[in-house]
């Protein structure tokens, strides 16, 4: 029996006036506050995006029982949530949540130094996930790994919906986030290491590093007829990995 009732003829006004609208786009330094986006304007700044990616999940999946599976996808997201809202600047954090098996955040990024602080929880998830691998050891639970990517990029941000109905969201509209979930896709993988940054995003990254030649260091870059340059590393936060490395202590 068909439930669906959808009044199209009544709808159709209600479409040409979203069409109608919809009438300014902002260029701003810095994206305002959501309640400053409505179902008529949009804005448009520099977004840094961050995916966090689990690497061949369908094995995950398909190879271990539900209650293992929840522990682990549990002890993935948690934590990597955590970094990745941990000790926000007041509205930097535009969004974050969770796309199937992949953990991601946009932040308003202005500034180079906004695009460190990303990087920087790039780092910590790094090595959060070498912390999380030893504890699932611990328990026999399957070891997993990640790609990371970021990219930055000038965004369009509509808020889109159904006005009334609380349902809504802000819609990214620009390559800082598709690329970013696209780079995601590479860490980890065939010789890519963990962390995958757009060439805009590395650009600036170094622009803004304290000691930018060993910066430079750590970074691989790469050409790919797909992504363009990129460029990937392998970075820890020092006293986080020591402590994993000398068995956790409490």
């Amino acid at each position: 029996m068909e439930t669906v009732k959808y009044k199209y003829k009544e709808r159709k006004s209600k479409v040409e006036e979203i069409l109608d609208n919809t009438d300014k786009v902002n260029e701003v330094d810095s994206f305002p506050r959501d309640e400053d986006f409505t179902y008529s304007n949009g804005y448009k700044a520099f977004a840094c995006a961050i995916f966090v990616d689990l690497r061949d999940s369908t094995t995950l999946f398909t190879n271990h029982n539900d209650i293992e599976i929840s522990k682990v996808i549990r002890g993935f997201t948690s934590e990597i949530i955590e970094i990745l809202r941990n000790n926000v600047d007041g509205n930097e954090l535009k969004e974050i949540g969770i796309r199937g098996d992949c953990v991601f955040a946009v932040y308003s990024a202005p500034k180079k130094g906004d695009i460190c602080e990303v990087a920087n929880r790039a780092f910590y998830i790094n090595t959060y996930m070498k912390m999380l691998n030893n504890l699932l050891k611990e328990r026999s639970l399957p070891s997993i790994q990640a790609g990371i990517g970021l990219a930055v990029e000038k965004t369009l941000a509509v808020k889109a919906g159904r006005k009334s109905s609380g349902i809504h969201n802000l819609v990214w509209i620009g390559e800082a986030v598709a690329k970013a979930s696209k780079l995601s896709d590479l860490g980890n993988k065939d010789g890519v290491k963990p962390i995958v940054m757009s060439k805009i995003c590395y650009d600036n990254f170094i622009s803004a590093a304290s000691n930018k030649e060993q910066h430079k260091e750590w970074w691989t870059k790469k050409e790919d007829d797909k992504y363009g340059t990129y460029y990937h590393a392998d970075i820890f936060k020092s006293e986080f990995n020591k402590w994993i490395t000398d068995g956790m202590p409490n």
